[in-house]
């Protein structure tokens, strides 16, 4: 069957070309110019996946109201923010609000079609027994690379995706600096340097929203971070 993905976007031409390479690659889209139309559609049927601008004709913030509707009916179903916002607090809003990622619209055709088809992988394996070597744990951090998910002093820490690939990364060679290309390989993006200090400012702030002494990931200057040997 089709995985079906709502794209909500007040700007035709932008709509209309978003959907036409997702429907190249076999999904089934639809398009809705507003929160009002994509709202009274959901509330029919929710899709497989939504892709939500921020701003949506006069509301400067309808995506962010439409996430937070989005997600109080379906704690699972993969939100994308796909927009021109491109502010550390728009970022973390939309996070903190429950999107599973936020991308800007310079982002290739190529990379929004591997984050989403990440997504619907990270859908499939939520159903899936977790295995044995799915699991990493380094002391009081347990992370589930089946699941996607991560716990710290078995508190739920909710990082995106792209996060999440980080983590890992270093969590695997505790004490190994990473430098910020190898930590864009591990994640399968290609972003500025300082998008990357935004990303690992995000996840100290995660982790220290579950606990206020946490430390383990550190800063290596002028090479990249590390997963700390003490914080196990």
């Amino acid at each position: 069957m089709q995985e079906h993905i709502a794209i909500v976007e007040d700007e035709a031409a932008i709509a209309a070309n978003y959907r036409d390479t997702l429907q190249r690659q076999g999904f089934r889209v639809s398009v809705y110019a507003s929160r009002e139309k994509a709202a009274e559609a959901f509330s029919l049927q929710l899709p497989d996946l939504a892709i939500i601008d921020v701003g949506l004709g006069n509301e400067m913030e309808g995506g962010f109201d439409l996430c937070r509707d989005l997600r109080s009916r379906s704690p699972k179903l993969p939100i994308i923010f796909l927009t021109a916002r491109d502010s550390e607090v728009d970022i973390i809003s939309g996070l903190r609000l429950g999107a599973n990622d936020y991308l800007t619209k310079d982002i290739s055709q190529a990379q929004l079609v591997a984050r989403i088809l990440a997504l619907f992988k990270w859908v499939e394996a939520m159903g899936a027994p977790v295995q044995q070597n799915d699991i990493i744990e380094r002391g009081r951090l347990v992370l589930n690379r089946k699941q996607l998910t991560t716990r710290w002093n078995d508190s739920v820490v909710e990082l995106t995706h792209t996060e999440f690939a980080m983590i890992c990364s270093l969590a695997q060679n505790p004490g190994h600096v990473k430098s910020r290309q190898q930590l864009m390989n591990s994640a399968n993006i290609t972003l500025d340097d300082a998008t990357i200090t935004s990303h690992v400012k995000r996840i100290r702030g995660k982790f220290r929203e579950v606990d206020s002494s946490f430390t383990s990931l550190e800063t290596a200057y002028g090479a990249g971070y590390r997963w700390s040997g003490n914080g196990l």
